[in-house]
């Protein structure tokens, strides 16, 4: 069996830029190489890019095209990890994320993109060692519950960017393999109910907990880094290491606790009749309040060709495809093993794969309430006497499609609408 990549790479993120950038300061002493990219400029098509080693920083403004995050993998990051990957005096390269970028977009991007001159993408070069979220412990809380939007706080990447404060706060924990919990909570209380969520959130991700924020003590510095790259090396063989996982993945990864603790709880929600479109539209407002996140895929009736992809959080909504049904044209021999036990296992002769599987993760709502409301989403009997034909012609919400030509990367999804647009 072929030996992998001798040099690896490990993504650090996190909302708060100066405890992520102190981190990532703190793996570079114990890895070699730092790359980060500021795109607070990046309305005026301009990217600040830092590159640090053992000899010291050198700072770059690029002019870009179009100063977004895909023309910054595209143009300069990849390339730039590719020269990093075939230089031999580097062992190993940590990569900071900007704030508002998505860990799983840019990891799906390594994996997939190819940069000119390459026969393959960086990670066929660079071992991804997995990802390094930071949160703070007295902040995140509020942030994954909220509605702010990036905009507000300065974080978006395009003046259209939609994205709330709570998706990029839970989306970075939760595709986390070590999770750094910096800081203090106000109270013990809230410690504890930040300790159910991401026990729910991130089950697979390694927790560690720095009472302060990182400091600039070298000593402190060095021991940080060398507790990461420990916690990186012990990930289990279900650790994600910044792979993407398939939508049609098992939703309940790591086993995560179910029961309900300190007020937070895990609701699975699975049904095998079609939703309504319409009542399903509605349905949705009761996932967007008192809840971290939901996620899953659903099969609306007027599209029954069509799984989609729901991912409600922090006051809004991102609707993406995950492709085709097998029972509805889908093939099975382009589907991955596990997906193909499971359809087979779980096959409804009338319905054949399509199904409802969503999971929800509750902090101040009803879980019974939320269960009401998807279920009064479902089609009525008579609806499910009326057959396919009719069922197409059930006015859609979800029929929009928007796909912006530069977000073309692996990993994003391609609809999002706020809580006011839907």
């Amino acid at each position: 069996m072929p030996e992998g990549p001798e040099t690896g790479l490990t993504l650090v993120c996190g909302a708060d830029r100066a405890a992520t950038a102190a981190v990532a300061g703190s793996l570079r002493a114990a890895h070699g190489v730092l790359v980060a990219h500021d795109l607070r400029g990046r309305g005026e098509g301009v990217v600040h890019r830092r590159v640090v080693d053992d000899d010291g920083g050198c700072d770059s403004v690029l002019e870009l095209a179009h100063g977004c995050v895909a023309c910054t993998l595209r143009e300069d990051l990849l390339p730039l990890l590719l020269r990093l990957a075939r230089d031999p005096a580097v062992r190993d390269v940590v990569l900071l994320l900007d704030p508002g970028m998505e860990p799983e977009a840019t990891a799906g991007a390594l994996h997939a993109l190819v940069p000119e001159g390459a026969d393959g993408p960086v990670t066929d070069v660079l071992a991804l060692r997995g990802v390094v979220g930071v949160i703070d412990a007295g902040t995140w809380l509020d942030d994954a519950g909220g509605d702010d939007s990036l905009r507000e706080r300065g974080l978006g990447l395009t003046e259209d960017d939609e994205r709330t404060v709570a998706q990029m706060a839970v989306a970075q924990a939760e595709f986390a393999d070590v999770l750094v919990v910096a800081g203090r909570c106000p109270t013990p209380w809230d410690r504890v109910r930040l300790d159910a969520v991401l026990d729910r959130l991130a089950p697979r991700a390694q927790r560690l907990t720095v009472a302060d924020p990182p400091g600039s003590a070298p000593e402190v510095v060095a021991e940080l880094g060398a507790e990461i790259v420990t916690r990186l090396a012990a990930l289990g063989p279900d650790a994600r290491r910044g792979v993407v996982e398939d939508a049609h993945a098992p939703l309940l990864r790591g086993q995560p606790p179910l029961a309900r603790d300190a007020g937070m709880s895990l609701l699975h929600v699975g049904h095998r009749r079609p939703f309504h479109p319409e009542r399903l539209h509605a349905a949705i407002d009761v996932l967007l309040h008192g809840t971290i996140r939901a996620r899953g895929r659903v099969w609306v009736a007027s599209q029954p060709e069509h799984v989609l992809w729901l991912e409600p959080a922090g006051g809004a909504l991102q609707v993406g495809s995950a492709g085709t049904w097998l029972a509805a044209g889908g093939t099975w021999d382009d589907v991955d093993d596990e997906r193909r036990a499971a359809a087979a296992l779980g096959w409804h002769e009338r319905f054949g794969d399509r199904e409802q599987q969503l999971v929800v993760l509750v902090h101040d709502a009803d879980p019974a309430a939320i269960v009401t409301a998807l279920d009064a989403a479902l089609l009525t009997d008579d609806e499910l006497a009326l057959g396919e034909a009719a069922w197409r012609r059930f006015p859609d919400p979800f029929e929009h499609r928007h796909v912006d030509p530069c977000a073309e990367l692996p990993g994003v999804v391609d609809e999002a609408f706020t809580e006011g647009e839907r």
